[in-house]
Order: C-alpha cells, then structure tokens, then sequence
C-alpha cells in the first residue's frame, strides 16, 4: 500500500512546497591565519614575526597573503625597508586578537570548570610588590595548586596593562584604582605608608607621626613611571611637603639606602618594611595616625575573562598568605607594624 504524500496545512503536497535555499558555505581564516597576522601587526616585520609565530618567513608571508586573497583587502604595505598597517590591516588585527582571547577563553573555562587554576597564567606585577609579596606567597602558591603554570612580568602599571589589555598576560597584581570599563578588579589589602627616616631626625623620637608633620619637609621619591611615586606626590601635595628633585631612586631598596646616608626623608609601603628595614643601618620606620595614608593593592583582569572566578580564588589565596606572613612578622623592628586589611 502506498502512503500519502506530505502536505501542508493548505493541502498542498510536500514536493510542491517552496524550500529555503541553502545557505553558502562561507570561507573563514583558519586561527593559524589570525595568529600570524597579530604577530605580523605587533612586529611589522616579517622575520620578527616569524620568529614570534615559530614559523619560517617565508611561510608567514605566504599565509598572510592568502589571508588578504581571502579578504580580498590589502592588510599590510610592503617595502624592502618596512612593513605598515592598512587602515583595514589594523581594524583586522584588532578583531583577530578578539577572536584569539575568545578562543582561548573557551579552552580556559572548559579547563578551569575540571581543574581550577591549572594551565597557564601570565601574571604581570608592579615593582614596588614583586620583591615583598612574591618570595611570601609563590612557593605556598605551587603547593597548594601544583598543575598551575605562572608566568610572571614585572613592569610599571601603565604597561602591565596595555599588555592585559592586548592579551599578552591575563592578570595584573598591582595598585588600585586602574580605569577603564573593559576591566574588573579585586581589593586584596590595604597598604599603610611608614615614614622612614634617619634615626638621628626629630621625628624618630616619636613613636607615631601625623601627616601634618610632613609640613615642609623634603621627600625622596621613586622616578617617573613608577605608581607609588604618584601616590607619596599626593600625600605631598595634602599636606604641603615637596619632593627633593636632587635625586631620584629606581627602587625603594635605593630609597632606603639614601635615607641611611641621612640625604633625606621618605615613604615605604608596610609591605615592604620586613625586607627594606634589614637593608638600611640608621634607618627608622614610623607609622602613620589614623587616618593613615595608604595604598590599594589588588587584581585587574579583563572583563571578558573567562576565568574571572579562579582570579577570584588566586586573589582569597594570596590574601590569606600575606595575612601568615604578617602575623609571624609582627614584631619587627625600627617600629614597623603588621599591615591592617
């Protein structure tokens, strides 16, 4: 017996019924395409950029060309002296680094709902934290999450995040607050300044000092580039003390070192008291009175991170570590104090 034919509701039988049209298979860049045109749009140059994509030359540029056939637009103009971006090479480049962070967002959420912070991790920290928080909490960090691979980049803030930003690290440890609608960040603790001082000065014979008492004074400062060199400025500007531009540190350990010579006065975050203090004979550490001047140390992170909650895991782990290390550190000397968070 032979079974009807289909029909629709008017009675039309199925054969007769206007179809959808296939939809064309369209031709999209391979990721391969897209890592060799960022890498080509960061170095503007073809042997750099083979080199950064671990591939040869010449088999860069023939892939970056059968991107621009595919395309059918010119991305880069070559010379033999130079390789520049199109206008539409560096609306391509942009959007190539936005499909990579997508894709590796989907490989990071998939690991990370396995095995929270395993894999890789690009973390970028500023100086004035690297050598206090890093030797207190790193080996306690490898422990507790052994299938973690942390890569870490030291540099001032306003590179840490042009490179966040670009997808070159995943998450920044460094001083709050950062701009930008495009991140999300994390309060770990808060940072109370000291004053550090000769021990021969007025103020050491007190056994706290108030921000008034900076009226007048000189301050050695870290040079240009560094956050923390912005944050004393403001307590300067507060409270009428000024900085003494006769020199300049790259490091707070400078700093100190110039305060032992007796050239100056200056301001330490408490969280580098324990090592700094050790390293500076003469040198005397005084807290502030409330309300202390401070600094905010926290995480940033892009917001369209797909491991937003292992940042948040990383960053109870690590205030949980600074708290150990401040407790077993309390009673320091030249008159330090534990860090209040």
């Amino acid at each position: 017996m032979q079974s009807a034919p289909l029909r629709d509701p008017s009675g039309r039988p199925e054969a007769a019924l206007p179809r959808t049209p296939a939809r064309p298979q369209r031709e999209r860049p391979t990721v391969r395409q897209l890592e060799y045109l960022v890498a080509l749009g960061e170095a503007l140059h073809f042997r750099r950029a083979a080199e950064a994509a671990s591939i040869s030359q010449p088999a860069l540029s023939a892939q970056v060309q059968a991107l621009e056939d595919l395309l059918g637009v010119q991305l880069f103009e070559r010379t033999r002296r130079k390789v520049l971006l199109t206008r539409a090479g560096r609306e391509a480049v942009r959007r190539a680094r936005l499909v990579l962070e997508q894709l590796d967002g989907l490989s990071d959420a998939a690991r990370s709902a396995l095995d929270p912070l395993s894999g890789d991790l690009r973390l970028g920290i500023i100086p004035t934290l690297a050598p206090y928080v890093l030797p207190r909490t790193l080996p306690r960090i490898r422990e507790r999450f052994p299938a973690l691979r942390l890569y870490l980049r030291e540099e001032f803030t306003q590179r840490l995040l042009e490179r966040l930003l670009a997808g070159e690290l995943d998450l920044l440890l460094l001083a709050l607050p950062v701009g930008g609608a495009d991140l999300d960040s994390l309060l770990l603790f808060r940072d109370p300044f000291l004053l550090a001082l000769p021990k021969d000065h007025a103020l050491a014979q007190r056994a706290s000092v108030r921000e008034d008492d900076l009226q007048g004074q000189e301050l050695l400062l870290l040079e240009d580039g560094h956050c923390l060199r912005d944050q004393a400025l403001a307590v300067c500007a507060r409270r009428g003390a000024r900085e003494d531009q006769r020199f300049r540190a790259s490091s707070l350990g400078t700093l100190v070192q110039m305060v032992s010579n007796g050239l100056g006065l200056t301001l330490l975050p408490e969280v580098s008291a324990a090592v700094e203090a050790r390293s500076g004979e003469g040198v005397v550490l005084r807290p502030f009175e409330d309300p202390q001047p401070r600094r905010d140390v926290g995480l940033v992170w892009r917001r369209s991170s797909a491991r937003a909650e292992e940042f948040r895991l990383l960053g109870e782990e690590l205030v949980r570590l600074m708290d150990e290390a401040s407790s077993a550190s309390r009673h320091r000397p030249a008159g330090g104090r534990a860090t209040k968070r």
